[in-house]
């Protein structure tokens, strides 16, 4: 199973970096996690974020975040719009139902003919 993040939305933000405290560059991203596999391929409801600073290419943590931040945070994460859930099926799931039933209906001729 193949479990991949994709960008929901990015922001810019206005505030001071903990690490380099610089204005300019820091960057909030939302992601939402996709699964694929052989059988299905799904979007679910869960979603993450992370802060990086452009400028001295650092990760933030959460523990790092000053109040200003956080409450940012709250505010955009309140505000945020994820993809809804889906769940798909793909061929290999459609074939193995679709044989399947087949397999149940010549069973069932089998039997009530014998």
């Amino acid at each position: 199973m193949d479990e991949k993040l994709f960008t929901v939305k990015e922001f810019e933000l206005n505030n001071h970096c903990p690490e380099c405290y610089s204005r300019d560059g820091l960057q909030l991203t939302f992601k939402q996690k996709f699964v694929e596999n052989a059988f299905y391929r799904a979007i679910t409801n869960e979603t993450t974020y992370s802060m990086f600073c452009n400028v001295c290419k650092t990760d933030i943590s959460p523990s790092r975040w000053t109040d200003d931040i956080d409450s940012v945070i709250s505010y955009q994460k309140k505000a945020l719009v994820p993809k809804s859930a889906t769940f798909k099926l793909k061929k290999t799931s459609w074939l193995l139902l679709i044989l399947a039933i087949l397999i149940i209906i010549a069973l069932n001729v089998f039997i009530f003919v014998n």
